[in-house]
């Protein structure tokens, strides 16, 4: 039995909203299928499982934010047999419908607890009760469970649900399972409401006309707090450095015309692919900047994965991993390289591409911005970053003439590299620029 849990899709996410499933009990799964869609502050990313066999339990229904490591679902061998348990969900106010849900036979029989059954000190509850204390928004923490050895039982979280709550005006508010489901679902303020049910209880009818809370934080200010705490948390704990080179793309240019005039128009390649793949081909020679600093430790990249820094036509950046930039020729790269710039845009992202990422390459050259000071993505420990190509005056066997001319920067981590190293790496992609046909 394997574990699919919240994955870390950024250094710093601490939890994570479950926002649509793409499988269900009993589906058969491989590795690398896209089987949820998780909302995070930058934005919506699918999600792969890493282990083959069949989707025996989701453990967490849509809508639920949960810390990263939380067990979402448990995926079996194939040929894993579920039983049917019977389920009640609310249908109306009063009244409730018996369905059946498919549930692995080892998880009806045992005892789940938060976060998986390693952890003996949180509340114990099958997934059943969890999704009806979701629907109904009751907190499993300290409620004490009625069932065996402690157990949380569906009536329990029922019983909580009408319980009284204590609002800040300080009146007592009574309201009933599926009028505070729909005030959670609407985004209902109902402490002001006054109901008409037994004894005072606000009902479904009440919530009618009622006023919506204050509007939530939007998903583009979302994204642009969550850049602002991972881009000052880089500023204030990585002490960065940065060396900046002139690079003359004049040959680059003039082989990347003649290579188009072969190509069709939708295979045309663009600066930016040579780009790319110059930096991951200069990295094979300074393994240093490929890397990630994790706690005190320096970890080496698996492979050379370049980010890149992707702006979004709503507002906020992303910067998406694309894998094994030193491999294949410049044609796939360029096919990957649009997909993935797509994607992005399209909020459709894995979550293999938001984490893999050894290295960040950021481009304003479409601004006409002439250089760039980037600030390095944590976990990571190195940035690259182009200005535009312009025409500047460059001497050339002791003559001036004009040429184009991109200023590259490199910002690094002075705990794993210093300038001498970072200036090499500048001279190293200055030369790949040079031998374009090699790249």
């Amino acid at each position: 039995m394997a574990e699919f849990v919240m994955p870390s899709l950024g250094a710093d996410m601490a939890a994570g909203t479950l926002g649509k499933w793409l499988v269900a009990v009993g589906d058969r799964v491989a590795h690398g299928d896209i089987i949820a869609e998780v909302e995070t502050d930058k934005g919506t990313i699918e999600v792969e499982v890493f282990n083959s066999g069949v989707v025996e339990a989701l453990l967490v229904e849509e809508g639920e934010k949960v810390p990263v490591g939380t067990p979402l679902a448990e995926i079996g061998q194939a040929g894993t047999a579920a039983e049917s348990v019977p389920v009640s969900v609310p249908a109306a106010e009063s009244a409730s419908v018996p369905v059946s849900v498919s549930v692995p036979a080892s998880v009806s029989a045992g005892i789940m607890t938060l976060g998986g059954g390693a952890d003996l000190d949180g509340p114990m509850a099958t997934p059943a009760v969890r999704r009806r204390a979701h629907e109904l928004d009751v907190p499993l923490q300290g409620l004490s469970g009625t069932g065996e050895h402690g157990r949380i039982t569906r009536e329990d979280v029922e019983q909580a649900a009408v319980a009284e709550v204590q609002p800040p005006s300080g009146d007592r508010v009574r309201i009933s399972p599926y009028a505070r489901q729909l005030a959670r679902q609407r985004q209902i303020d109902f402490t002001d409401v006054r109901g008409t049910g037994p004894e005072g209880a606000i009902t479904a009818r009440d919530l009618e006309g009622a006023p919506a809370k204050a509007s939530a934080e939007s998903p583009k200010e979302r994204m642009q707090r969550a850049i602002a705490a991972a881009m000052t948390r880089a500023n204030d704990e990585i002490p960065h450095y940065y060396v900046e080179h002139a690079i003359d793309m004049g040959t680059a240019l003039e082989w990347l015309r003649e290579k188009n005039q072969t190509l069709s128009v939708n295979e045309r390649l663009v600066s930016g692919v040579l780009l790319v793949r110059s930096v991951a081909r200069a990295l094979c020679k300074h393994p240093q900047l490929n890397a990630t600093w994790q706690g005190q430790e320096v970890i080496r990249g698996d492979g050379f994965h370049v980010g890149l820094a992707v702006s979004l036509r709503g507002g906020g950046l992303v910067a998406p991993a694309l894998r094994d930039t030193d491999q294949g020729s410049l044609s796939e790269l360029m096919a990957r390289m649009t997909d993935l710039v797509t994607r992005a845009r399209a909020g459709a992202l894995r979550s293999s591409e938001m984490t893999s990422a050894t290295i960040t390459l950021t481009s304003l050259g479409e601004r006409g911005v002439e250089s760039v000071t980037p600030i390095i993505f944590p976990p990571q420990v190195a940035i690259v970053g182009f200005g535009a190509i312009l025409t500047r005056p460059w001497v050339v066997d002791d003559q001036i003439v004009a040429r184009p001319v991109v200023r590259v920067t490199l910002g690094a981590d002075h705990r794993v590299s210093n300038g001498h190293q970072g200036a090499r790496f500048l001279g190293t992609l200055d030369r790949l620029l040079q031998e374009p046909g090699k790249l």
